[in-house]
C-alpha cells in the first residue's frame, strides 16, 4: 500500500516536472525569437537566459554574448545591449532604426505562434482533434434494422459504418470552439428525434438521417446512437490545411475570453498563472498524451496573444512606445518609459502571483 502511494506520489511529481518542462520550453521560443531577429539585425546581445534567479551554467562567446540557465524554470529573457538605458554602442537596442525594434520586439510573438501551428499540426495528424470518426457501429446497424422493418420506404434511415468520419450534425460543423463539439450538438437531441448527419464516406460526402434511440440505466434513460468513436486523425495534408485556422481560431477564443474577463462575464477564478497553468497541464497529461498535445498550441497560442497586448513590460507596450517615437521622431524620455515597464512589470507579477494564490485557496 506504502509503495503504491509513492509510486502515485512519484508519477504525479514527474508530470509536474514535464507541464513544468513544457511552459519554459514556450518562454525559450518566445525569447528566442526576440534573439534571433536581434542576431539577424545586427543588435548586440548581452545574454541569452533560460530561467530566472541564480544562474547554475553560463557560457560567454567571443564576441561577450552571455547564455545562461537560470535556477527559477517559470521564465527567462534576451537582454540588448541598451534596451532601458542609454549605450553608446551603435549596434545597442534604442540606437538601431525604429522599424528593427519593432521586428525585434514582434519575433518572440512571431515564434510563439509559428510554434503553435507546428504543435497544431503534430496534433492533428498524431492525435485528431474534434471530428468523431466511428469504430464500431454494430449497434446502429442493428437499431436501424429494427425501425426500418416498421417504417415505409421515404422514412426509412441510413446506416453509419465503421471509418466514417463524422463533419456535420444537421449542418452544424463539428467544432471544438464555440460549444460544437460532437457531444454538445448530440445532446441537443431528444430519444426517438430524427436528424441528419454529414459523414465522410470512402472520400465522398454522404447524407445519414439517424434516430437518437432510447438507452436506459439504473439511473436514467438517456438517446444513443450505437456507435463508438475516436478522434480522426487528419492525414498530411489535411492537417497542414487545417493547422493555420485552428491556431488562428484558439487567438480568437483568447481574444473572446480576454473580453468576457474584462467585461464581467468571467470571474478571476477562471484564470491562471503559471502555477494554475502547470497544475492544468499536469493534470490533464496524467489522462492522456494526447491532451498535452492539446494544451502545446493553445499555450503557444495564449503567450503570443498576451504579450501582444499594450501592457507596461510586455512586447505589446515597448511596440506602441516605438511607434511614437517613430511618428514623433524622437522618443519619449527613456527613464519614464523604464519606470513604466517596471511598475508594469510589478504589477504584472504581483497579478499573477495573487491569481495562482486565489485559485490554490478556492
Amino acid at each position: 500500500m506504502l509503495g503504491a502511494s509513492f509510486a502515485s506520489i512519484m508519477t504525479t511529481v514527474g508530470y509536474i516536472l514535464l507541464a513544468v518542462v513544457v511552459l519554459l520550453l514556450m518562454i525559450t521560443i518566445h525569447e528566442l525569437g526576440h534573439y534571433t531577429f536581434g542576431k539577424m539585425l545586427k543588435f548586440k546581445i548581452n545574454e541569452f537566459s533560460i530561467g530566472f534567479g541564480k544562474a547554475i551554467y553560463t557560457k560567454t562567446k567571443k564576441n561577450g554574448e552571455k547564455f545562461s540557465i537560470r535556477l527559477l524554470p517559470l521564465g527567462g529573457y534576451c537582454a540588448f545591449a541598451g534596451e532601458d538605458e542609454d549605450d553608446k554602442d551603435p549596434n545597442a537596442f534604442n540606437n538601431q532604426a525604429p522599424w528593427k525594434r519593432i521586428i525585434v520586439l514582434f519575433g518572440g510573438v512571431f515564434f510563439n505562434f509559428l510554434s503553435a501551428i507546428v504543435f497544431a499540426f503534430i496534433l492533428l495528424v498524431s492525435f485528431g482533434y474534434d471530428i468523431p470518426q466511428v469504430t464500431n457501429a454494430n449497434l446502429n446497424q442493428q437499431y436501424v434494422d429494427e425501425y426500418n422493418q416498421s417504417a415505409s420506404l421515404d422514412e426509412q434511415l441510413g446506416y453509419l459504418q465503421e471509418g466514417d468520419i463524422i463533419r456535420k450534425v444537421d449542418g452544424t460543423t463539428i467544432s471544438f470552439f464555440g460549444g460544437n463539439t460532437f457531444n454538445e450538438l448530440m445532446s441537443r437531441y431528444d430519444v426517438n428525434e430524427i436528424f441528419t448527419l454529414t459523414v465522410q464516406r470512402q472520400g465522398e460526402s454522404e447524407w445519414v438521417d439517424i434516430q437518437m434511440v432510447k438507452f436506459e440505466s439504473e439511473d436514467s434513460t438517456s438517446g444513443v446512437l450505437g456507435i463508438n468513436i475516436s478522434a480522426y486523425r487528419y492525414n498530411f495534408w489535411e492537417a497542414l490545411a487545417g493547422c493555420v485556422p485552428l491556431t488562428l481560431e484558439m487567438a480568437w477564443q483568447i481574444l473572446v475570453f480576454l473580453y468576457m474577463l474584462i467585461t464581467g462575464g468571467m470571474s478571476i477564478s477562471d484564470i491562471g498563472g503559471p502555477l494554475t497553468t502547470i497544475g492544468t497541464i499536469a493534470e490533464y497529461s496524467q489522462q492522456s498524451i494526447a491532451n498535452l498535445f492539446v494544451f502545446l498550441p493553445f499555450i503557444a497560442v495564449n503567450l503570443a496573444v498576451f504579450n501582444i497586448l499594450p501592457i507596461p513590460a510586455l512586447d505589446g507596450a515597448r511596440i506602441v512606445f516605438t511607434v511614437i517615437e517613430w511618428i514623433r521622431r524622437k522618443p519619449i524620455n527613456r527613464q519614464v518609459e523604464g519606470y513604466i515597464h517596471m511598475v508594469g512589470l510589478v504589477v504584472l507579477f504581483a497579478f499573477v502571483i495573487f491569481v495562482d494564490i486565489f485559485n490554490i485557496f478556492t
